[in-house]
């Protein structure tokens, strides 16, 4: 049975929100997961070497309590894990697509990777 959030009390709205995506990765999972439901090798393979296994699944465990995304377990050797976004999580993409799009405008040459078109 999954556990209920905990409750929290927030002094700004912005503030609850940053509590649920906050942090470096938990962005750049959500927007890695915004198309297509993948496993975690697969999310570790897109985030590495930025990112270790331990805080992944730190990371992984965080957004699936907070609603975020799905975990989906296929009881089968080896096991099989996959994550999605739930609608919750889809909602956030038009923010981080804006976050991205600022990104891309105002950090110019200092971006690597650029957002999808």
């Amino acid at each position: 049975m999954d556990a209920a959030p905990k409750e929290q009390i927030y002094d700004w709205p912005i503030d609850a929100t940053l509590a649920v995506i906050g942090g470096k990765w938990k962005p750049l999972i959500i927007y890695e997961l915004n198309d297509e439901t993948l496993r975690f090798s697969q999310l570790l393979d897109r985030l590495q070497p930025r990112v270790t296994q331990r805080m992944l699944t730190k990371q992984l465990r965080q957004l699936e309590e907070d609603g975020l995304i799905t975990r989906k377990v296929y009881t089968q050797v080896p096991p099989k894990v996959e994550y999605s976004l739930t609608e919750l999580g889809k909602s956030l993409m038009p923010i981080l697509d804006q976050l991205c799009e600022w990104g891309s405008e105002h950090m110019g040459d200092r971006i690597k990777y650029k957002c999808e078109e």
